[in-house]
């Protein structure tokens, strides 16, 4: 194989593919921005036993048969949390929604502690991050998108029913 050719990993430093402007240049567009190419090349570019490594390489966990069991327990107790909210119906409803609160909770806390239950709260919490990041749109332009929307609904609806109304007058001609 010719040099520069991917070669799969084996006890050597894996082959790090870099864009060429990373090669030629080697001052950064914006010295302040860690991560910007190529102050500061992201090292989401290497492949490891013939997988394109992404940024956030993590090994997966396997679950566990003890992962399997708390999410038995939890869905049981989930289950057995609704059960008793119908089977004590002659109690306050405000009492059997607490109730079935508490279990709830119970039931996600112990479903927390498992492989894949960390792995979702993680989702969960990058996702709430991400959503921090957004720029929100400001009340007019939300207003004025709005009124856009709204116009084109009722400009498309009138050509529409204008439309319809022309083939009607030509299935008529036809059928007589």
């Amino acid at each position: 194989m010719a040099p520069g050719w991917f070669t799969p990993f084996r006890g050597r430093v894996p082959f790090i593919f870099r864009p060429v402007a990373q090669l030629v240049e080697q001052r950064s567009p914006k010295p302040q921005v860690g991560g910007s190419s190529p102050s500061w090349p992201a090292i989401g570019n290497v492949i490891w036993n013939g997988v394109l490594a992404g940024m956030n390489v993590k090994a997966e966990v396997e679950s566990s048969g003890m992962d399997t069991a708390k999410l038995l327990v939890a869905v049981v107790l989930l289950l057995g949390g609704i059960a008793l909210f119908y089977f004590l119906s002659e109690y306050s409803t405000l009492i059997r929604v607490l109730g079935l609160l508490v279990i709830a909770g119970a039931a996600v806390a112990i479903a927390l502690q498992t492989a894949s239950g960390r792995r979702i709260w993680e989702f969960a919490t990058a996702s709430r991050n991400e959503v921090r990041k957004v720029v929100w749109p400001s009340r007019q332009e939300t207003v004025q998108t709005t009124l856009i929307v709204f116009a084109m609904v009722l400009v498309m609806g009138i050509v529409l029913w204008l439309f319809d109304m022309l083939l009607l007058t030509i299935v008529r001609a036809v059928t007589g």
